[in-house]
């Protein structure tokens, strides 16, 4: 596995962790695979996933749930987690309430990164700041994040603290949306701020491509044959291959968790890069 700084922490992370979005259930729990997905959570840190990404919002506070019955094994420095407030419970009191229960959910005493899972242009962003700061100062969270935020956004929200700076964004990217290349993306490089690219594969839409025979999947075939790697390890290295990128592909099969983590320890040559960058617009 390959760990990459997050941020300006000093914090070394997986730069492919493990997402729990729809393990456990969607909007609401789903109890009926629950000794899998806790396996599956052991698996991913066990070979070196050890970020491991989930939200109270995730099946209702159940993906929150089986990463705690998962990581127990585990001596807790050993498993980075990172877990999201979700955009109603953003007022100060809300977010310090939400705090604790995902604390009680995971069973620990504090959370690795701690993040706005989306903004809430109803509520200031100085009054959740104000209360992330509080939780970063009393111990319950070590590192502050956003997810789903503009540069703008980011920026506000960095105004607001005193004590720490923001650690990562977490956002939507791979070669099927470029979307924040244009501005986010140089931001966060230039601001030492860690991006973390959820649905690096486009929650399946690459896999269904791959089945298609089109130009840009010939490529990611062709690049894949050259380096003896599947065209999913090549699609996650060309993710992670920005320094500042890490990546959090959500995998439920230990034949996924092990192709996931072979996308890791080795790099893509600039010129391959490139290829795909282009081919992939």
């Amino acid at each position: 596995m390959e760990y990459k700084q997050l941020g300006k922490t000093g914090e070394k992370i997986a730069a492919v962790g493990l997402g729990t979005w729809r393990l456990g259930g969607s909007q609401s729990p789903d109890y009926a695979h629950d000794l899998e997905i806790v396996e599956t959570i052991r698996y991913a840190v066990e070979l070196g996933m050890n970020h491991i990404d989930t939200a109270e919002m995730y099946a209702s506070g159940h993906a929150e749930e089986l990463v705690g019955r998962a990581i127990k094994v585990f001596p807790r420095d050993e498993v980075f987690i990172a877990t999201k407030v979700w955009y109603t419970n953003l007022r100060y009191d809300d977010v310090l309430q939400a705090c604790e229960r995902s604390l009680k959910r995971l069973g620990v005493k504090y959370v690795d990164l701690y993040m706005i899972h989306w903004p809430n242009e109803k509520i200031p962003l100085s009054e959740t700041m104000k209360a992330m700061e509080k939780l970063y100062k009393d111990g319950k969270i070590r590192y502050i994040g956003v997810s789903n935020f503009s540069t703008r956004l980011v920026e506000e929200a960095q105004s607001n603290l005193s004590t720490t700076e923001i650690a990562a964004n977490q956002v939507e990217y791979g070669l099927h949306n470029r979307s924040i290349e244009a501005d986010l993306l140089p931001y966060c490089e230039r601001n030492g701020i860690t991006v973390t690219a959820y649905s690096p594969l486009g929650q399946g839409r690459i896999a269904m491509e791959l089945k298609a025979k089109t130009k840009r999947t010939e490529t990611l075939w062709e690049i894949a044959n050259r380096y003896g790697k599947t065209p999913i390890q090549v699609a996650l290295n060309w993710v992670i291959w920005r320094e500042n990128v890490i990546t959090i592909p959500k995998a439920s099969r230990r034949e996924h968790l092990e192709e996931n983590a072979g996308a890791c320890g080795w790099r893509l040559l600039p010129r391959d890069y490139q290829l795909l960058s282009d081919v992939w617009r």
